[in-house]
């Protein structure tokens, strides 16, 4: 059984030089976490001059890793080896949490012959 770190996550249909030998169906890795009253009150500053908002970077980059994380261990605790066509979904809750969805297909993979 392969761990968590090892599943290969594509956002394809299908892995050349792969075969799918197994569908386990569709995992999913689900994160929410609330802005930081600091990083509102940059990210209201930044929009008025321009430029990135640092904070709400971080914020979203480490978000989608958890949630990948989740999806990942999801698809391992099913026996997967992979998770093909891997999307993600975003999304505000009354404006002070952000919501960040990893999905895709769980799957066991095995080399061409």
């Amino acid at each position: 059984m392969a761990k968590a770190d090892e599943i290969l996550v594509v956002t394809t249909n299908d892995v050349p030089g792969y075969e799918v030998v197994e569908v386990y169906g569709e995992v999913f890795g689900l994160i929410v976490r609330s802005r930081n009253i600091f990083s509102n009150m940059g990210a209201s500053l930044r929009s008025l001059v321009g430029g990135e908002s640092g904070g709400l970077t971080k914020l979203l980059v480490d978000s989608r890793n958890h949630a990948m994380e989740r999806m990942r261990q999801e698809a391992a605790d099913k026996g997967a080896n992979a998770i093909l066509m891997m999307r993600f979904d975003t999304g505000d809750i009354y404006n002070i949490m952000n919501e960040v969805a990893a999905y895709g297909t769980a799957v066991r993979i095995e080399k061409k012959k």
